[in-house]
């Protein structure tokens, strides 16, 4: 779990950067909002991974697109964005809310949403132009396939308690796998401010 928080926490570095590099108005609640998203899903868990063994699935996270060193600031943005708006449409489906304990769900949602509004505004002034053909290509397009195959295993599971529990690991695994594209982003809005 701690290593959970050292991701969303190197996510913030990457939407803020030193002084704003990016020239975005974030609120230090935006870290406070990362932290707080984390240990929701921790406590949504709602039966032992151990009970859903027969359920595991590996949805293949595109790790090596995400962590790649090639990746320019503007598609690391783009690919942050993307994990974060998925899981947010993930959560906030009417089969979702069936699953898990509606205060916890509805605090969730404001999370990722207010982390989206966040990072919307350092995506718009990155991406400019670029921005639709960076959704529809690479590491941003590997994302959304990712989650693509987490809405089809949920169909085929017919959204059983398991399923929806293998589900909520996997999105806090996948949000781990991506912590050195964010610690490359944060250590390039570093390097910005240096003198």
């Amino acid at each position: 779990m701690a290593f959970v928080l050292s991701l969303l926490m190197a996510l913030v570095l990457v939407s803020c950067g030193p002084a704003g590099s990016l020239g975005c108005d974030l609120s230090q609640n935006h870290v406070l909002v990362g932290r707080k998203t984390l240990r929701l899903l921790g406590q949504m868990r709602r039966l032992s991974p151990r009970f859903c063994l027969k359920d595991r699935m590996d949805f293949t996270f595109p790790q090596e697109m995400v962590e790649g060193g090639q990746l320019q600031e503007a598609q690391a943005i783009s690919v942050l964005h993307e994990m974060l708006q998925q899981s947010f449409n993930l959560f906030h489906t009417e089969r979702s809310s069936a699953a898990w304990d509606t205060t916890l769900l509805e605090q969730l949602r404001t999370g990722l949403h207010q982390q989206l509004d966040d990072l919307d505004a350092c995506l718009g002034q990155v991406m400019g132009e670029e921005d639709s053909a960076l959704s529809r290509m690479g590491p941003t397009l590997a994302v959304k396939r990712y989650f693509q195959g987490i809405h089809v295993y949920l169909q085929e599971k017919k959204y059983s308690d398991c399923a929806w529990e293998i589900v909520r690991l996997e999105i806090m695994r996948s949000f781990s796998s991506s912590t050195s594209l964010q610690e490359r982003l944060g250590m390039m809005h570093g390097d910005q401010n240096s003198p």
